[in-house]
């Protein structure tokens, strides 16, 4: 990601940024919540061309689902942000990067979406992804941040990953495949999340560097297979020079998927 520094109108605190080598330009907040790394690294995750619609939950500014349709020219996605805000911002990035005919944003609160959805005409278990990076820190364990959309956007309690996976495990097809990106260590609380939703469960560590521990994980799975848990061979970002190793290169650069087998 580069960001292009431009001319502000008065109270727009935002900047343009680059994604996938400049195939994406992205309106985000300067000082607030930020998609950055990990929004590519989870639509990265689907390796080929999706064989239904896409969900993206808790969309924030709309990095995951842009990022999915903008690498497959068919794709069909939906956001679902509830801070208006940001809201606005994906309907402009949508707008702006010529995607209003396969993108469609909507502003819903997951916890509380289905009068929204129904007036979209967006129907449960209709869509063969779902994609969430939702909040990382446990707000009762972090300061609460300045910005109300940074603090809302960063911060969760431990009890809405549950409530994360039932929306998600709502909104995917049966057979649909449902992925996740979030700290290494909230692991243990996806997996219990997404128990008795999902099988086939797949776990994907990203560590910023070889021998250090993992800074991230992606977690995926099946709705309604019962096959077993995976641990996939973890992805190192960056060589010894700090720069990110080619196949990471290609995947923030040139849209290409993760170097794993994605199952699809």
């Amino acid at each position: 990601m580069s960001t292009i520094e431009t001319e502000q109108r008065p109270g727009d605190r935002t900047t343009e940024d680059l994604f996938l080598g400049g195939a994406l330009k992205i309106r985000q907040p300067r000082n607030g919540y930020r998609a950055g790394t990990d929004a590519v690294l989870l639509a990265a995750l689907i390796g080929s061309d999706p064989t239904g619609p896409v969900l993206d939950a808790g969309a924030g500014v709309g990095v995951v689902g842009l990022c999915v349709a903008a690498r497959f020219p068919k794709a069909s996605v939906v956001l679902v942000e509830r801070e208006p805000h940001l809201a606005a911002l994906a309907r402009r990035n949508v707008d702006g990067n010529g995607l209003t005919a396969r993108v469609q944003v909507i502003e819903a609160d997951i916890m509380r979406a289905s009068e929204a959805l129904r007036r979209y005409g967006i129907k449960s278990e209709t869509f063969a992804t779902v994609l969430a990076n939702p909040p990382y820190h446990d707000d009762r364990r972090s300061t609460a941040a300045e910005s109300r959309l940074k603090a809302v956007s960063h911060q969760m309690p431990e009890e809405e990953f549950d409530a994360w996976a039932r929306f998600m495990c709502r909104m995917a097809a049966p057979g649909g495949r449902a992925a996740m990106i979030h700290k290494a260590e909230a692991l243990p609380r996806i997996l219990a999340a997404f128990e008795g939703r999902f099988g086939a469960i797949g776990l994907l560590p990203i560590h910023a560097r070889a021998g250090e521990p993992a800074i991230r994980v992606i977690v995926d799975g099946i709705k309604g297979s019962r096959a077993p848990l995976s641990m996939k061979s973890g992805l190192v970002l960056h060589g010894p020079d700090q720069g990110f190793v080619p196949e990471f290169d290609a995947v923030f650069r040139r849209g290409a998927a993760l170097p794993v087998q994605s199952g699809g």
